[in-house]
């Protein structure tokens, strides 16, 4: 099981309610009704992530204009970093990809489930 910070959940529910129109398109429109079950805003380690599937040790992160910042890309990988100490792998989609290929954005993150679940099944 992996352990997250407690005091954390207060700030996931926080940006639950306040999500992109990206997050909330991603949600509503596949991860909500994906026949694994994602959550929104999980909070692991240290971090809250945007979108995490525990069955395929997943993150699916969605990335605003903000995270194309030199000090922001280097938060971003060290984030990624540490969390793959815990075996998860961390897609990272932008807002524009999300607008304009969302399609695509899910079949990325179908296959990389299927990916992942398939190899842990071997």
């Amino acid at each position: 099981m992996i352990k997250y910070n407690g005091h954390l959940i207060a700030k996931a529910k926080e940006l639950r309610n306040n999500a992109t129109p990206q997050e909330n398109h991603l949600w509503y429109d596949f991860l909500r009704t994906y026949p694994i079950r994602f959550r929104r805003q999980k909070a692991i380690g240290n971090y809250i992530v945007d979108f995490y599937c525990n069955e395929a040790n997943l993150v699916v992160e969605i990335d605003g204009s903000q995270h194309f910042e030199e000090a922001d890309k280097e938060y971003d990988e060290e984030r990624t970093n540490n969390l793959s100490e815990y075996g998860i792998k961390v897609l990272r989609f932008s807002n524009y990809e999300i607008n304009t290929a969302f399609y695509e954005v899910c079949s990325s993150i179908d296959c990389e489930v299927q990916k992942r679940l398939n190899k842990s099944n071997v």
